[in-house]
């Protein structure tokens, strides 16, 4: 993630705001120039004039999210006539918002969308929304498991990836549930904006992979997606993980089915390319070696999406994680960053930043 300042008074603002603590402007991010920008109301009611200097003055509407609910801070070009923003028109779904508790969850989901979102376009990947193109768009759709009597067995909404459309329980956005099914799974990180990247990760297997010359060299490095998905996860579920698995998976739940080690290994480049385009932004350098050594710095943000390799990218990477994890040490905090990257992990890594680079190119 970038940093941003306000346009009218300077003060660092995040990327998640809604209004400068300082000035009192009203923000905005502009998806279209990727900038926070200070909003100016016009006379024309519900335009707002960008004083982003890369707006020129453009005008711009809320998205109809961000007028309405507040929950969402993404602008609308004054000549788009869709009322939604680029990433909520992505949503299918959105939960009952009649329901205790839903709002909360919907506007913790849409945050994550939006980061999300954020950098699938900075990768220059295709971000199609389904209601335009039906074959190859992408849809969301935010679901609550479904209150029934106790007598009767409760259908679960299962959190995943058909045809385009992903589906999120919402309550992976209450942060004691989403807890208490880490620990329940064995799992050392879940997080709402990782199960975005997971699932988004089958979307473009899709769109990417399958069906493209791309296939039997996937097959060659991820196994056979042919076998059966269903005894797949029947079989990690009643009898877990490789005890070895570590050494060609970025994580457990990778093992299952080359789907999932695609969509594991996809949220993991995802994590990476946020991660070092933030700590770039700050500024940050680590110093590993003795006082003296040149400290290491991450990778500059215009090399991080596309040209340059996973191998420089992990040059800063793992000096950065190191940190990350001491820092969170030092707060009485689990580690931050709790992966091992075997050699085969790192192949498949650099076989999805070959993929996004393709895919970003030929757009």
């Amino acid at each position: 993630m970038k940093l941003f300042h306000c346009d009218d008074c300077k003060l660092l603002i995040f990327f998640e705001n809604v209004q400068c603590l300082n000035c009192g402007h009203r923000l905005g991010y502009l998806p279209d120039l990727a900038v926070m920008s200070a909003l100016e109301p016009v006379e024309s009611a519900g335009l707002w004039q960008a004083l982003a200097p890369q707006a020129n003055g453009r005008l711009y509407r809320m998205c109809q999210h961000y007028r309405q609910e507040n929950v969402c801070n993404w602008m609308v070009p004054v000549e788009d006539p869709e009322a939604f923003c680029q990433s909520c028109r992505l949503n299918q779904t959105i939960p009952d918002l009649s329901q205790p508790n839903n709002y909360a969850c919907w506007q913790r989901l849409e945050m994550a969308k939006r980061r999300m979102v954020y950098s699938l376009l900075g990768l220059g990947l295709p971000v199609f929304n389904k209601a335009k193109d039906p074959t190859h768009g992408l849809a969301f759709a935010f679901l609550a498991d479904p209150e029934v009597p106790d007598f009767q067995e409760t259908p679960k909404v299962m959190t995943g990836h058909a045809q385009g459309l992903i589906t999120i329980n919402i309550a992976e956005a209450d942060d004691a549930v989403r807890e208490q099914m880490r620990l329940a799974m064995g799992e050392p990180y879940r997080t709402l904006l990782g199960h975005f990247r997971h699932e988004i990760g089958h979307y473009y297997w899709e769109r990417l992979i399958n069906g493209s010359a791309w296939l039997e060299p996937f097959r060659r490095l991820f196994g056979d997606e042919r076998q059966d998905y269903g005894l797949a996860l029947q079989r990690h579920y009643e009898q877990g993980p490789p005890q070895d698995w570590q050494q060609c998976f970025v994580s457990s739940y990778a093992s299952t089915h080359p789907w999932e080690d695609w969509a594991e290994t996809w949220a993991h480049y995802l994590h990476m390319v946020d991660t070092l385009e933030t700590a770039e932004a700050f500024g940050l350098t680590i110093r590993l070696s003795p006082e003296g050594q040149p400290p290491v710095r991450p990778a500059p943000v215009a090399t991080i999406g596309r040209p340059e390799s996973v191998e420089k990218m992990l040059e800063s990477w793992f000096p950065l994680t190191y940190a990350l994890n001491s820092l969170n040490r030092s707060m009485g905090l689990q580690d931050l960053y709790p992966f091992i990257l075997s050699p085969p992990a790192i192949a498949k890594l650099r076989f999805v930043h070959e993929a996004i680079v393709r895919a970003g190119c030929q757009r």
